[in-house]
């Protein structure tokens, strides 16, 4: 049964891979991949109910049990959001369909790939994982084949080959130290082996390999100054994956560093590899806070808050402890859930509006929007009725901002033009009818309020 959930969480998302490649049509595999992730959760959840037994290459134990689950929950949960999110891309001409069969596909590998390195027991198979994990997110941040997608593509790509170049020299050096000691062959990689024999290994290389390390699984996990592929993959790539590379790749990275963090301490004339930790932390976390000042654009937003909160959960591991690893733990936790969650911004209303009056025939005046209503009637942000760019570039929106949403729309075509001089009288071009339905909105911490309601209005 053991070996089943094991097996499990690494070959249902190899199975869907295969498949969701294999199978035309959106609706089709945008379901099959909302249910291999949800049976991929599943599995991972019986691993609490199970006793695993560790072998050579895969191990399950009391940490990355915490992560496997983690990874597979909001896995699942983004696939769900991205059902929608990447209709709405097709639908707008934005994606092709040969696009989001790769999508889907290229999903289930990243899952695969970030579940392998999560129980992988092997320090070597750990590292091929995480390269996995990579490349695969590389191809989907570059899927809109835009010059910035790309760009941002090319980016993530050579700063992450080179982080991951660096983590690899430094697993070869962990492999060199363990091997006086353990011997040649698969033994001398196999974590469980290396952490009861650590304290027997060469100290210097100890010290080395983790300088590298950090250095190079710090780069995937976003800590400054090694962050600089962050905030363009974020802004480029498509909502779904900014959210699994917020909340879940940026996690494995610091799950295989914190594997090395614990090698180095069974070590006692090795290099206390807390203080590294927590001065990278501390930095990420200045360097972020700074960054976060006056920014507009969402997902840039979004990915400096993550270098921030990657800071503060790598300063707690980095203190070590009972309480600093709960805290770093539940930290992580919170931070995975609720970036996961994205954010609520005018692009959903501009969606929602362009969706409902297009479905029932009719058309959105392009020329009229709402607007927000403040020390005058009319001012920023826009509301415009229909999604004029991607949902991250629309402004955010705050508590204690008010918006008049204005519904516009024609039974012909959407064009409208002015009958007098006074910017007031208006019509259709073609002379079809139209409709204006206008509501005054409250944004509050919890729900918005409705300010402006008629009786007929159903609340």
């Amino acid at each position: 049964m053991t070996f089943d959930a094991l097996a499990g969480v690494l070959l249902i998302p190899a199975l869907a891979a295969c498949l969701l490649a294999a199978l035309p049509g959106y609706r089709l595999t945008s379901r099959l991949n909302v249910l291999a992730t949800f049976l991929t959760f599943a599995t991972a959840v019986s691993l609490f109910v199970v006793e695993p037994s560790s072998g050579p290459y895969l191990l399950v134990d009391d940490l990355n049990k915490v992560f496997i689950v983690l990874t597979t929950f909001v896995s699942f949960t983004t696939s769900v959001f991205s059902a929608s999110y990447i209709g709405h891309e097709i639908k707008i001409g934005r994606l092709k369909p040969t696009y989001v069969r790769f999508y889907h596909a290229m999903y289930q590998v990243l899952m695969f790939g970030m579940n392998l390195a999560l129980i992988a027991n092997n320090i070597g198979l750990m590292w091929v994982a995480i390269e996995m994990a990579t490349l695969t997110t590389v191809l989907m941040v570059g899927i809109y084949r835009t010059h910035e997608a790309l760009e941002a593509a090319w980016k993530y790509f050579i700063l992450g080959s080179v982080g991951i170049a660096l983590a690899l020299f430094g697993t070869i050096l962990v492999y060199m130290a363990a091997r006086p000691v353990i011997g040649e062959g698969v033994d001398a990689m196999v974590w469980t082996v290396l952490v009861t024999r650590a304290a027997k290994f060469d100290p210097a290389l100890l010290n080395v390999a983790f300088v590298f390390l950090l250095l190079g699984y710090g780069t995937k996990v976003g800590l400054a100054p090694l962050h600089a592929w962050l905030p363009d993959a974020h802004a480029e790539g498509p909502t779904p994956i900014s959210a699994v590379l917020s909340g879940l790749l940026l996690n494995v990275a610091l799950y295989a560093l914190l594997r090395f963090k614990m090698l180095l301490a069974a070590n006692p004339a090795a290099l206390a590899p807390g203080p590294l930790m927590v001065s990278l932390g501390l930095l990420s976390l200045i360097f972020a806070g700074f960054m976060l000042y006056r920014r507009r654009d969402i997902k840039r937003m979004f990915a400096y808050s993550s270098i921030e909160h990657m800071g503060i959960i790598t300063f707690a591991f980095g203190m070590g402890g009972p309480l600093a690893n709960f805290a770093g733990l539940l930290h992580m936790v919170m931070h995975s859930l609720t970036k996961s969650a994205i954010f609520f911004a005018v692009g959903h209303i501009s969606q929602a509006i362009q969706n409902i009056v297009e479905s029932a025939g009719y058309s959105v005046v392009r020329s009229l929007v709402g607007h927000g209503v403040g020390k005058s009637l009319h001012e920023e942000p826009e509301i415009p009725g229909y999604l004029a760019a991607k949902i991250e570039k629309t402004p955010l929106l705050v508590p204690g901002m008010t918006i008049a949403v204005e519904v516009i729309y024609n039974m012909g075509k959407p064009d409208v033009v002015y009958e007098r001089n006074d910017d007031w009288t208006i019509s259709t071009e073609d002379e079809s009818l139209s409709g204006l339905f206008e509501r005054t909105i409250l944004i509050t911490e919890k729900n918005p309020r409705l300010l402006t309601r008629l009786k007929s209005d159903k609340i």
